[in-house]
């Protein structure tokens, strides 16, 4: 695969998990005891912080998103294991942080070969 197919990769994860928890905490299953806009500031701000550089390229953002993803693998296959009612969106939070971390670590892995 060329280079910037594994960027496109982490694009779709990227956007893939920022939608899906945009989602699953205001329209598929809205917590009860904790403000939606602290759920979303909590689990979505992250992201936010080194998205200007992914989306231009930047190969120390794309690093940083690399490493910002595996905290959304963990919480994602805690909650498959723990909550049967939500297994389908944790499962899908866990693909989309997979493609994020693969896609972007990968981009940063062949543009480091190519110099």
């Amino acid at each position: 695969m060329s280079r910037i197919h594994y960027y496109y990769l982490g694009l779709l994860g990227f956007f893939g998990l920022f939608f899906l928890l945009m989602a699953w905490h205001t329209l598929l299953s809205p917590s009860t005891r904790v403000p939606t806009a602290l759920l979303l500031i909590i689990s979505i701000g992250p992201l936010l912080l080194p998205f200007r550089g992914f989306l231009n390229r930047n190969l120390k953002s794309c690093t940083w998103m690399s490493y910002l993803s595996l905290p959304y693998f963990a919480h994602g296959a805690a909650e498959a294991y723990v909550n049967a009612a939500e297994r389908p969106y944790a499962l899908l939070e866990v693909l989309f942080s997979l493609l994020l971390c693969f896609g972007a670590g990968l981009f940063v892995y062949k543009a480091e070969k190519v110099k």
